[in-house]
């Protein structure tokens, strides 16, 4: 029996299929451990801006907490 160019070309294609996974798989799980380590990357950056921020507005509070403890004890 003999395989029409159309069942020969699905034949190709799954065997093209079969030799590519094992490639696709490790890309696509090295991109995934890169993806995740820039997403932390910038978690954290922007975790960092936000956390100085607040110290920063503590501290503010802090001053003008003791300038009025200040102010009331004179």
């Amino acid at each position: 029996m003999t395989d029409t160019p159309k069942e020969k070309s699905g034949e190709i294609k799954d065997f093209l299929r079969q030799l590519a996974a094992p490639v696709i798989d490790s890309l696509d799980t090295k991109l995934r451990e890169q993806i995740d380590e820039r997403v932390e990357e910038r978690v954290n950056e922007v975790l960092s801006t936000r956390l100085a921020v607040l110290e920063r507005a503590i501290a503010d509070l802090d001053r003008a907490v003791r300038d009025l403890q200040a102010k009331k004890s004179e």
